[in-house]
Order: structure tokens, then sequence, then C-alpha cells
């Protein structure tokens, strides 16, 4: 499992949603737990020998990191049996909206909840999606399909992992708590249309109010940091390799544009030509703003209309009301393709 790579110096627990070669690449990716032994998924089959009911669960999301310039921003679902989300939540292990927990706190939450036999463990199922900072900038940069902005991209991956849960791994969740992005009712009532057989709640401070949505705020904000830490790990190691002239400086701090060890690290880190590699979310103000004063000039990408739009093929096209067009035509489309010792 890649997990434990690029890990000598992460201090923290690393869970095993961190898969660190596709974190390094600077793709997205999902991962899920295995359903836990207290939970009976809904089945499949109708035979007369499974007959058992699946369990009743609760399920909530939260995510973290929506705001730094610098790492993913990582989505979360976490689902238990619903009689035990108070109980073994709040009353027994003390989830709460992970801001307000220390980083060992969170730390050692995420152990017992991927330590086999823990309560936690055997009753409790989780999930992430984290959206690298390539792909959100892409995302949010891209302009011949049209802009695709953060609420987007997090209202599909909300989604997304409800779906990978309720539909492919057939948990009978009965009730969803998600911490909103806007405004709740508007977010509440799309998601009601797409899951009709849910009990959604959307509501602000969420991760406070709801045990499993604290709970998905851990399983987030923990993969979340360990992630930033791999990818400056990984970064420093590539430095001192000598991939780059330049030393890396000490740390990036939490990656938000108000840490000024960010911005520091931003601006002195910064490849006069490239900006920075896939650690960086290049559609934020802070890194658009320092890589024109760096440069010294804006630039402005223009964008072709449809119309304009050709194909390498039609390079080796010759209209039909063209002069000369059937020989001309025949005698391009005999060259293309042709090896060269052919042709002369």
């Amino acid at each position: 499992m890649d997990n434990q790579e690029e890990s000598a110096n992460i201090t923290s627990f690393i869970p095993p949603s961190i898969h660190s070669s596709t974190l390094l690449a600077g793709d997205s990716y999902a991962h899920y737990s295995p359903c836990p032994s207290a939970i009976i998924p809904s089945s499949y089959s109708i035979s007369s020998s499974d007959l058992t009911e699946p369990t009743p669960c609760v399920l909530g999301v939260d995510e973290a990191g929506r705001g730094p310039v610098l790492g993913p921003m990582v989505y979360s679902a976490f689902y238990l049996p619903l009689p035990l989300h108070h109980s073994l939540l709040a009353k027994e292990h003390h989830f709460d909206d992970s801001k307000v927990l220390t980083s060992a706190v969170r730390s050692n939450l995420m152990r017992l909840l991927c330590t086999r036999d823990s309560s936690l463990h055997t009753s409790c199922g989780w999930a992430v999606k984290v959206l690298s900072a390539r792909d959100i900038g892409a995302g949010m940069l891209r302009q011949a399909t049209g802009n695709y902005n953060l609420n987007a991209q997090a209202m599909d991956t909300t989604i997304e992992i409800i779906r990978g849960i309720v539909e492919e791994r057939r948990v009978n969740v009965k009730e969803v708590y998600i911490d909103t992005i806007g405004n709740p009712q508007t977010y509440q009532k799309k998601l009601e249309r797409i899951f009709p057989a849910l009990t959604i709640t959307v509501a602000k401070k969420a991760d406070s109010l709801y045990p499993c949505v604290s709970a998905a705020s851990v399983c987030a904000k923990v993969t979340r940091d360990v992630a930033l830490e791999i990818c400056y790990e990984a970064l420093v190691k590539q430095q001192n390799s000598g991939a780059k002239g330049e030393s890396a400086s000490e740390g990036w701090g939490s990656g938000y544009p108000s840490d000024s060890k960010c911005v520091g690290w931003l601006k002195n880190d910064m490849d006069t030509l490239f900006g920075w590699g896939n650690e960086c979310r290049f559609s934020w103000g802070t890194a658009r703003e320092l890589l024109e004063s760096k440069i010294g000039l804006k630039v402005d990408w223009p964008v072709e209309e449809e119309e304009e739009a050709q194909r390498l093929t039609d390079f080796f096209t010759v209209s039909a009301s063209g002069p000369g067009n059937n020989e001309e035509a025949n005698g391009l489309r005999d060259w293309y393709g042709k090896r060269s010792q052919e042709i002369f």
C-alpha cells in the first residue's frame, strides 16, 4: 500500500486515505474504507435465504482545505448505525468540529478508527475524496467549457461520495447531515432531488451540531494535513537532491493565504517561468498576483471561437469548391500518412 511512501519525516498518523503516488502526481482520487462488521448492507439478492434487514445508518459530510492556496481540498463522508450516533461518537469518543480539536487528538481518533477491533473500527465506515490543487485550479481557470467554480466542484464531490456509499456499497443510509456550502436551503433542495429516499439536513456549523459530521471533519482534516506534509517532504527531497538550484525554505505553514509563512514560501520558492508545482492552486488570487508581480507582466490567454477551431486533418483537406480540387485533394490524401521514402 502506497500510504507509507515519502513518510520518513511525517510525525502524525498516516491514514490509509493517503495514496502518496497519486497525491504527488497531482491527481485527485477517492478512498473508501471497508464496510464495518456492525453494519449489514442492503443485499442484491432476493432469495428467501437472505432476509436479514440492512442496518439503518446515519451519514455526515464535511470538508477540510477549502480556502488554502496550497494542497488538496478533502471531502469526507462518515457513517455508522443510527442507534450509535451520539453514544459512540459524542459520549464515548468526544468527536467535535476538527478545528476545536488539537492535532494530536484528531490523529489519535483517526488511528482508533483504523485500528482493528476498536469500537470505532467495527462500527463506523468512512470515505474521502481528495481534490488535488492542480485539478481545482484547472477547473476554475478553464475557458472553453466554462468555469468550474469551487462550489460546483464541492457539490459534485459530495454527490459522488454519497453515491459511492449508498448506491455502490449499498449502505442503508436513512439520515444525512451536511455542513453547508452557501445557502443551506438551496443546497439541501438540490441534494433532495438527487437522493429522494434520504432524509437530508444541510446546516451551518453542522460539524458542531451533528457527531457524524464532526467525525467526517476529523477524517478530512487528518487526511488533508498529512497530504500537505507529504507534499512538502517530497519537495524538500527533490530540492536537496539538486533538482533545483535553491534550497527549500523552512516550511510553508498551513497553506492559507493569510499565513505569512505560506506567502513567504510562495515568494521564495517560485520559479519565474513555471511558478510552483502540483501543490499550488494557480487559480487563487494570491498565486496569480505573485506570478504577475514577479514576471512583471500580465498574461491573457486568448480563446478561439469554436467556428475558428480546426482539426489537424483539416490542413490536409481541400474544399470541393476550390479550383483543381480533385487532383490536389487526392494528392494530399495520398501523401498524408505515407512514409517519407514512399513520397520521394
